[in-house]
C-alpha cells in the first residue's frame, strides 16, 4: 500500500512541527496537493530546475525541501521567466513541494543535531533558545489487562520524554472502585453494583503543546467509556528547543586541523576561516545556514570556534575582536538533511508497512565554486 501525501507529512511533522518555525519563515505545502497516493518521495535542499528534472526522471510526486521554493511574495506567474517556468513544470507533472525550514533547524533530532553529530560534538546544548514548552504530569488509571496498550499509545503520542529518554513513567498497582449507573455500558462490572478492579496508576510527563493529542490517544486505547485522569502543573524548567548547537570535542585540535576535519566530514571543497590556525579548539558551536547574527552568542557561550555559513566581513571582524574563531563552511552544509531526512521518513513508512519509496536528491545546488 502506498502512503497518502498527507500521511507522509504527518510523519515528518512529528519530527519538526510547524509551531517550531520562526515567524518570518515560509513553510508547509507550497505547490500541488497532498491528497494523493505517493509512489516516491525525494528530499532536497533547494528546488531548482535541475532538481525538478531529477524528480521527473525518477518518478517523484512529492519533494520535501529544506529551502522554500516560494519565499518572497509572487508578483506574477509568468512562464517565460525562471520562477514561473519552474512552478509550471511542477504543476504540469503533478509534483507537490513541501518545505521544512527553520522548524527542521530547531527540531530535536533535526538539522542542527545532525550537523553536531557529524562534527562529533559531545555534551551538546542549544545555542539560542527559540521555543519553550511547559511540562505537566499526566496520571491515569488502567485495568491491568490494558496497561501496556494504553501506555504505549500515550508514549507514541509524545508522553514520557525526559532529556534523551522516552517512555518514562512510574506505574503502581492498586484497586479502583466504581458503580455503573443507569444508561452505562461498563467494560467491567454491571449496573447498580459497586465494582472493585485491579488497576495500574500510570504517571508520565507531557508537554503542554501535546496535552490534547496525548489525552486523545490515551482515551482511544483505554477500554473504559469514562476515563479517569489528572493533570498537574510541574515546577520544573520548561522543555526548550532552539537554533544551533554547542558542544565539546573528544580531543582538542588546532583550528587548521579542525577546519580540515569539517571539510572532510561535510564533503566540502573549501572553507573560510577567521582566527589563528594554531589556536586550540575544544568547544564548538554549529549552526546550519546563515549564522552570522549568532556569532556573538557563540562567543558568550564560550565557544572557541563557530561553524556556519554566509558570514559577513564586519560580522567576522566583530567575532575576531571577541576572541571567536570562525569556520565559514557555506550555507550548503545544510545538504546533510537530504540523506538524514530521507532515512527518517523511509524508516517511519516501513514501520507502518507502506511501500512508498524515499530517495535523496543527488543534485548539487550550491551556487558557489572554488578555484
Amino acid at each position: 500500500m502506498l502512503a497518502n501525501g498527507q500521511t507522509i507529512i504527518q510523519l515528518v511533522e512529528r519530527l519538526a512541527p510547524k509551531s517550531l518555525a520562526m515567524e518570518w519563515d515560509k513553510i508547509g505545502l507550497q505547490v500541488g496537493t497532498l491528497q494523493k497516493p505517493v509512489q516516491k518521495v525525494m528530499t532536497a535542499l533547494d528546488v531548482n530546475e535541475e532538481v525538478v528534472e531529477e524528480a521527473i526522471q525518477k518518478g517523484v510526486s512529492l519533494i520535501i525541501a529544506h529551502h522554500p521554493v516560494i519565499f518572497r511574495p509572487l508578483k506574477h506567474l509568468r512562464t517565460d521567466l525562471p520562477a514561473g517556468r519552474l512552478l509550471a513544470k511542477l504543476l504540469a507533472h503533478d509534483i507537490a513541494v513541501y518545505s521544512m525550514h527553520t522548524n527542521l533547524d530547531v527540531a530535536n533530532g533535526g538539522l542542527n543535531d545532525w550537523l553536531a553529530e557529524e562534527l562529533e560534538l559531545q555534551q551538546t546544548e542549544i545555542l539560542d533558545v527559540t521555543y519553550q514548552d511547559e511540562l505537566k504530569k499526566l496520571v491515569t488509571f488502567v485495568p491491568k489487562s490494558h496497561r501496556e496498550q494504553v501506555f504505549q499509545a500515550m508514549a507514541n503520542a509524545g508522553a514520557g520524554h525526559i532529556g534523551q529518554y522516552s517512555h518514562c513513567s512510574f506505574q503502581i498497582e492498586g484497586t479502583g472502585t466504581f458503580l455503573p449507573l443507569e444508561g452505562t455500558t461498563p467494560f467491567i462490572g454491571e449496573q447498580g453494583k459497586v465494582e472493585h478492579v485491579d488497576e495500574v496508576r500510570i504517571e508520565t510527563v507531557i508537554k503542554s503543546s501535546q496535552q490534547a493529542s496525548v489525552i486523545k490517544a490515551m482515551k482511544a486505547a483505554h477500554p473504559y467509556d469514562e476515563v479517569a485522569y489528572d493533570i498537574y502543573p510541574l515546577d520544573l524548567p520548561p522543555f526548550t528547543l532552539g537554533l544551533g548547537r554547542i558542544g565539546k570535542l573528544a580531543e582538542p585540535m588546532t583550528l587548521e586541523e579542525y577546519a580540515q576535519f569539517v571539510k572532510r566530514k561535510l564533503g566540502l571543497e573549501g572553507v573560510r576561516i577567521v582566527g589563528s590556525k594554531d589556536r586550540l579548539v575544544k568547544k564548538v558551536a554549529v549552526l546550519g545556514g546563515s549564522g552570522g547574527s549568532y556569532l556573538l552568542k557563540a562567543a558568550f557561550r564560550g565557544a572557541d570556534v563557530m561553524v556556519t555559513g554566509d558570514v559577513g566581513y564586519h560580522e567576522a571582524q566583530d567575532a575576531f575582536v571577541e576572541g571567536l574563531s570562525i569556520i565559514d563552511a557555506g550555507h550548503n552544509i545544510e545538504k546533510i538533511m537530504k540523506p538524514r531526512l530521507a532515512s527518517f521518513i523511509q524508516e517511519k513508512l516501513q514501520e507502518q508497512k507502506y511501500k512508498t519509496e524515499v530517495i535523496a536528491s543527488e543534485v548539487h545546488t550550491d551556487p558557489f565554486q572554488y578555484l
